[in-house]
């Protein structure tokens, strides 16, 4: 099959759990012979060298986006001046040190990009068309990659007459955070944008559930696939601590509960058996997490804590790897349900046993791996207290992460969540008219 698979890009500045699985999703596809095309929007693509994220040019620039949602001059630009501010080294920058957006601004520019061809941004919406469709090979579909680039789906299937399938992934987070009255009118608008959508495939049965509920969408066209992950070099991985210690993957903000880790350690370093106990943390940031950051440094210095704690820089796949190694276990202590939780199925496939909240997807994944416990949810006494019997007791940490290792490799690699996205596209395409 040929897929045109759209994606929102972030740039290498935070662990993005979308880009990660896109950029895996399309290398396993393509080693399966198929030809897939990764577009991506807003900003650069998350590298991985071992996975080339694309070969298309970048549509949506962010900064052209923004000028355009605030002035109707950028709106008439001629596009070398948009070139100029769609250069990826410009991009990568500001997604490093973007502040520029009040969630006032962002809900303005969602509702505009809701509105496809009537919204502020349809110059750049018409960019994208023609490119698509000026490929020499018309696709087969056109994958969205979540349901906040719905607004493209109408434009696109008028033009190419292709259907339309989209991934669903955490998207209810950042709607449920807009304002008012933008939540309500953006549920609204992907209500109705969503009938050019051919199908939905969610990450979880837990999120299909509740898109299925909020979008008023029929069960037949809803689907549920879990995201795996390329499992080079986990192969032989396995987690040796020398020291008790628990590691963090994910952007280092507090929406990721990451003060709610930090209060756990503080409590666990309480226990006399675990004063050498370690906290390291990996996920990036983006421009906004620096108070943020600052302040959980401090609050670890003043507890006479901060020498045993590390803020990682780097999470490439390599790093990663070298990461996983160092752990006793992981925790992404998530404020609220969510979608999936790829960092958990990293973990696993590197041997190191997950302690999440019992909420969202988590009692689902945990069920079908057996590789973590799970706690009342945020509350950092539960959390200390899960935790606890996996530092203090190495051999049982090591049984649970063993048994998720097990179960990642029979159920999680990326090549068998390929395959089963590839028959769902192919279904697909068979039934539209």
């Amino acid at each position: 099959m040929r897929v045109f698979h759209i994606t929102p890009g972030t740039g290498d500045s935070f662990y993005c759990e979308n880009c990660v699985r896109d950029t895996a999703l399309v290398t396993a596809m393509r080693n399966l012979g198929h030809d897939v095309v990764i577009i991506p929007m807003y900003l650069p693509m998350q590298g991985d060298k071992n996975e080339p994220v694309g070969n298309a040019p970048i549509f949506f620039g962010g900064i052209n986006v923004y000028l355009q949602q605030k002035s109707a001059f950028f709106r008439k630009t001629p596009r070398w001046l948009d070139r100029i501010f769609d250069s990826p080294k410009l991009l990568g920058w500001l997604a490093r040190k973007a502040k520029m957006t009040s969630a006032g601004d962002l809900a303005e520019t969602t509702i505009s990009m809701l509105r496809g061809e009537h919204g502020r941004q349809v110059k750049e919406l018409n960019r994208l068309i023609e490119w698509l469709d000026s490929q020499d090979n018309k696709p087969d579909i056109v994958c969205l990659s979540n349901i906040l680039l719905t607004g493209l789906a109408k434009s696109i299937k008028a033009k190419l007459g292709v259907p339309i399938v989209c991934l669903l992934q955490d998207e209810d987070d950042f709607l449920d955070g807009l304002k008012s009255p933008y939540k309500k009118q953006a549920w609204q608008m992907i209500a109705e944008c969503s009938r050019d959508v051919d199908a939905f495939i969610a990450v979880s049965k837990y999120f299909a559930s509740v898109m299925q509920q909020r979008l008023q969408l029929s069960a037949d066209r809803v689907h549920v696939v879990y995201s795996g992950i390329s499992l080079d070099g986990y192969e032989s991985l396995q987690a040796e601590p020398k020291i008790p210690t628990i590691g963090y993957l994910s952007r280092m903000c507090p929406e990721r509960g990451l003060d709610t880790l930090v209060d756990a350690f503080l409590i666990l370093k309480n226990n006399e058996n675990l004063k050498k106990a370690r906290l390291r943390i990996a996920g990036g940031k983006s421009g906004n997490d620096e108070t943020f950051i600052n302040r959980t440094r401090q609050k670890l210095a003043s507890c006479g804590f901060i020498d045993d704690v590390q803020f990682l820089t780097a999470f490439d796949r390599d790093t990663k790897l070298a990461f996983f190694q160092s752990l006793s276990l992981l925790s992404v202590p998530e404020k609220r349900p969510i979608a999936y939780g790829l960092y958990a199925i990293e973990a696993l496939a590197a041997g190191v046993p997950v302690v999440e909240p019992k909420s969202g997807a988590f009692p689902e994944l945990l069920d079908i791996t057996g590789g973590g416990v799970l706690y009342k949810p945020n509350s950092a006494a539960a959390l200390a207290e899960a935790m606890q019997p996996l530092l203090l007791d190495p051999d049982y940490a090591r049984k649970l992460g063993k048994q998720g290792k097990k179960q990642v490799f029979q159920k999680f690699n990326v090549e068998q969540t390929a395959k089963d996205l590839m028959r769902i596209y192919q279904i697909t395409v068979q039934q539209s008219p």
